[in-house]
């Protein structure tokens, strides 16, 4: 075998290497990513229910229910669609009607989310960004020069400035 077959030998078979080892990492990763979808995206579409998923959009105004003991029912809303939500846990201290959230978790037979995990935002500037695009994309919230957004009827709507038009 000659210089130049073994050198071609060598690249082919280490590309073939990171070939099936990138096949093998991808195909690991597949049962572990979770994709974001808005209330309107999971009303239209038909999800298994072994599917895990994330929603976001807003607590929808007078939809928080305390159940027994921990279990907490509430419904997310993009201001087009509304999709229940049941978690059992402790809520986080920024969540509430009107704020920004993000659910976890499956849905069961009867169209009820059941979340794994409820993340709230964070501070007053902060929506997650798939959140922002699928409110904005319902026309629900403006966008402020200083890159904060509000909602005009919600409970968490900001005042604007007087320099603000």
């Amino acid at each position: 075998m000659t210089r130049k077959q073994r050198r071609t030998t060598f690249v082919v078979s280490g590309v073939t290497v990171l070939a099936v080892a990138t096949l093998l990492i991808l195909s690991a990763m597949r049962d572990s990513i979770v994709y974001f979808h808005s209330p309107t995206e999971v009303a239209a579409a038909s999800f298994k229910i072994e599917d895990t998923i994330r929603i976001g959009g807003l607590v929808a105004t007078d939809s928080v229910q305390r159940g027994g003991g921990e279990t907490i029912f509430f419904s997310v809303t993009d201001m087009e669609a509304t999709i229940p939500v049941e978690f059992t846990g402790i809520l986080p201290d920024l969540f509430r009607e009107g704020q920004g959230v993000v659910v976890e978790g499956t849905l069961d037979g009867s169209g009820t989310f059941i979340a794994k995990s409820v993340l709230a935002k964070h501070d007053e500037n902060y929506m997650p960004p798939e959140v922002a695009d699928a409110l904005k994309k319902s026309g629900a919230w403006e966008e402020y020069q200083d890159g904060t957004m509000d909602t005009s009827d919600g409970p968490t709507a900001r005042s604007k400035s007087d320099g603000e038009s």
